[in-house]
């Protein structure tokens, strides 16, 4: 991914979403594509016409922080387009070389600390597991490999929650909101691409994706992020049937780039009771035999 063109493609599709009205402008007329004109978002930021026409051509190299602040601002882009702005202009002039995290290559896979793999195990109560920004699963708890077994079970998934979600069938029926979930999963490779352009394992998941899916073809070209941090999830799962879980995901700060992400259930709620069925079936020697009979709302 070059990126010049991730720079121009980002200002230019945010630039659509913002209405003359919304930005406090009045309509000026008809108008050949959405959104605001390069004019408009030039004044609102207080730069020239040609500068912004510049910085939207891909030329993020040396903008200054108060220049991204104002075409921030101009652009009303939320916290997470706001850093994914921030990390494209790092990478455009260099400045996220020693900060970004070092690409491990696939046949060195990083493997957990014993003392992180304790961690996970120790979390009982609901599914833990570690990823990157790929959306590589590197480590799980019992609990958490029960819960994906879907993933898990097709070799082809590598272990990708993204490649799960586009390429596997299973997913439709393991994610109720599937289209939301879709839309999630971009959005994190989206911002992974802004943050560490220079890694090429993600740069063949999204051709090989984008190549198979058009579901995330066309998702891909939105050029929408987002920060994956804390909210709510339905699934439903072959064995305990519909769960609703909270999740937290937590930034490792010993390993930069990878995400702890927890999922637990409400107190007293049918979501839990399906948890505990889940960590009972999955202590079954022969899971698949053993799996329990539960109605489609659980």
């Amino acid at each position: 991914m070059d990126n010049r063109e991730e720079v121009r493609e980002f200002l230019t599709s945010r630039r659509a979403k913002i209405t003359p009205e919304r930005a406090g402008l009045p309509p000026g007329g008809r108008r050949r594509v959405p959104g605001l004109r390069r004019s408009e978002v030039a004044a609102l930021a207080d730069m020239s016409v040609e500068y912004y026409a510049k910085l939207e051509r891909g030329n993020l190299a040396g903008a200054s922080p108060p220049v991204l602040e104002a075409l921030a601002r101009a652009l009303m882009l939320d916290d997470a387009e706001r850093a994914h702005l921030l990390n494209l202009a790092q990478a455009a002039d260099g400045s996220d070389a020693l900060t970004r995290p070092r690409r491990r290559r696939t046949k060195d896979r990083w493997k957990p600390h014993r003392s992180l793999q304790w961690t996970l195990d120790a979390v009982t109560a609901g599914p833990a597991f570690v990823r990157n920004g790929r959306m590589d699963v590197l480590a799980a708890n019992h609990l958490a490999r029960a819960f994906y077994s879907d993933l898990y079970a097709t070799p082809g998934n590598q272990a990708n929650l993204a490649r799960f979600q586009f390429l596997d069938p299973a997913s439709r029926r393991f994610y109720p909101d599937w289209a939301l979930f879709a839309d999630m999963a971009v959005a994190i490779l989206r911002t992974e691409a802004g943050r560490n352009p220079h890694d090429k394992d993600l740069h063949d998941l999204v051709g090989e994706l984008s190549t198979r899916s058009e579901e995330f073809r066309t998702r891909w070209g939105a050029h929408n992020v987002r920060r994956h941090g804390t909210g709510t999830k339905r699934f439903h799962h072959h064995a305990v049937g519909d769960l609703t879980l909270a999740y937290e995901g937590l930034e490792m700060a010993a390993e930069p780039g990878l995400t702890l992400t927890v999922y637990t259930a409400e107190p007293g709620s049918p979501s839990e009771e399906a948890l505990r069925l889940l960590a009972s079936w999955s202590a079954t020697p022969d899971t698949e035999a053993a799996a329990p009979r539960r109605s489609a709302t659980g």
